[in-house]
Protein backbone atom coordinates (compact mmCIF):
# COMPACT_ATOMS: atom_id res chain seq x y z
CA UNK A 1 0.00 0.00 0.00
CA UNK A 2 1.34 3.42 -0.86
CA UNK A 3 1.87 6.18 1.67
CA UNK A 4 -0.83 8.23 -0.04
CA UNK A 5 -3.46 5.52 0.37
CA UNK A 6 -2.47 5.17 4.01
CA UNK A 7 -2.93 8.90 4.49
CA UNK A 8 -6.33 8.85 2.80
CA UNK A 9 -7.48 5.93 4.94
CA UNK A 10 -6.31 7.69 8.11
CA UNK A 11 -8.16 10.83 7.01
CA UNK A 12 -11.35 8.86 6.37
CA UNK A 13 -11.12 7.05 9.72
CA UNK A 14 -10.57 10.35 11.51
CA UNK A 15 -13.52 12.09 9.83
CA UNK A 16 -15.98 9.19 9.97
CA UNK A 17 -15.22 8.45 13.61
CA UNK A 18 -15.49 12.15 14.49
CA UNK A 19 -19.01 12.31 13.04
CA UNK A 20 -20.22 9.32 15.06
CA UNK A 21 -18.45 10.48 18.23
CA UNK A 22 -20.02 13.94 17.96
CA UNK A 23 -23.51 12.57 17.30
CA UNK A 24 -23.38 9.99 20.09
CA UNK A 25 -21.89 12.39 22.63
CA UNK A 26 -24.49 14.98 21.62
CA UNK A 27 -27.22 12.41 22.27
CA UNK A 28 -25.76 11.54 25.68
CA UNK A 29 -25.33 15.19 26.68
CA UNK A 30 -28.87 16.14 25.63
CA UNK A 31 -30.35 13.09 27.33
CA UNK A 32 -28.44 13.71 30.56
CA UNK A 33 -29.30 17.42 30.47
CA UNK A 34 -33.04 16.81 30.35
CA UNK A 35 -33.52 13.33 31.86
CA UNK A 36 -30.47 12.33 33.85
CA UNK A 37 -30.64 8.95 35.59
CA UNK A 38 -31.62 9.45 39.22
CA UNK A 39 -29.31 6.81 40.67
CA UNK A 40 -26.84 4.08 39.78
CA UNK A 41 -29.58 1.53 39.10
CA UNK A 42 -31.25 3.88 36.61
CA UNK A 43 -27.92 4.48 34.89
CA UNK A 44 -27.30 0.72 34.62
CA UNK A 45 -30.83 0.23 33.26
CA UNK A 46 -30.15 2.89 30.62
CA UNK A 47 -26.77 1.41 29.64
CA UNK A 48 -28.23 -2.10 29.37
CA UNK A 49 -30.86 -0.98 26.87
CA UNK A 50 -29.89 -2.87 23.68
CA UNK A 51 -29.61 0.22 21.45
CA UNK A 52 -27.59 2.14 24.03
CA UNK A 53 -25.30 -0.83 24.63
CA UNK A 54 -24.76 -1.18 20.88
CA UNK A 55 -24.07 2.55 20.69
CA UNK A 56 -21.42 2.31 23.43
CA UNK A 57 -19.89 -0.81 21.91
CA UNK A 58 -19.53 1.07 18.62
CA UNK A 59 -18.40 4.27 20.36
CA UNK A 60 -15.44 2.64 22.09
CA UNK A 61 -13.52 1.26 19.08
CA UNK A 62 -14.27 4.41 17.09
CA UNK A 63 -12.95 6.56 19.94
CA UNK A 64 -9.81 4.43 20.16
CA UNK A 65 -9.30 4.49 16.37
CA UNK A 66 -9.81 8.26 16.32
CA UNK A 67 -7.32 8.73 19.15
CA UNK A 68 -4.81 6.34 17.57
CA UNK A 69 -4.83 8.11 14.20
CA UNK A 70 -4.50 11.49 15.90
CA UNK A 71 -1.65 10.54 18.21
CA UNK A 72 0.12 8.59 15.46
CA UNK A 73 0.02 11.61 13.14
CA UNK A 74 1.28 13.95 15.88
CA UNK A 75 4.15 11.60 16.76
CA UNK A 76 5.11 11.08 13.12
CA UNK A 77 5.12 14.83 12.52
CA UNK A 78 6.89 16.01 15.68
CA UNK A 79 9.03 13.17 17.08
CA UNK A 80 11.90 12.79 14.63
CA UNK A 81 14.04 10.28 16.50
CA UNK A 82 12.88 6.85 15.31
CA UNK A 83 13.54 5.07 18.61
CA UNK A 84 11.63 7.63 20.65
CA UNK A 85 8.75 7.58 18.15
CA UNK A 86 8.51 3.77 18.29
CA UNK A 87 8.67 3.79 22.09
CA UNK A 88 5.89 6.38 22.30
CA UNK A 89 3.75 4.58 19.71
CA UNK A 90 4.16 1.35 21.67
CA UNK A 91 3.26 3.10 24.92
CA UNK A 92 0.13 4.67 23.44
CA UNK A 93 -0.87 1.39 21.77
CA UNK A 94 -0.64 -0.35 25.15
CA UNK A 95 -2.64 2.41 26.85
CA UNK A 96 -5.36 2.35 24.17
CA UNK A 97 -5.67 -1.45 24.18
CA UNK A 98 -5.79 -1.58 27.99
CA UNK A 99 -8.35 1.24 28.13
CA UNK A 100 -10.49 -0.40 25.47
CA UNK A 101 -10.47 -3.76 27.23
CA UNK A 102 -11.33 -2.11 30.53
CA UNK A 103 -14.22 -0.17 28.98
CA UNK A 104 -15.59 -3.26 27.19
CA UNK A 105 -15.42 -5.18 30.47
CA UNK A 106 -17.34 -2.39 32.22
CA UNK A 107 -20.11 -2.42 29.61
CA UNK A 108 -20.36 -6.21 29.55
CA UNK A 109 -20.36 -6.38 33.36
CA UNK A 110 -23.14 -3.79 33.53
CA UNK A 111 -25.13 -5.79 30.99
CA UNK A 112 -24.76 -9.00 32.98
CA UNK A 113 -25.73 -7.27 36.21
CA UNK A 114 -22.65 -8.30 38.15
Amino acid sequence: MSRQASGLMAWLIQRASAVYLALFLGYVLVLFSFAAPADHAALVDWVTTPWVTAGWLLFLPLLLAHAWVGIRDVLIDYVHHLGARLALLTLFAFIFVASGLWAFKAIITAGLGE
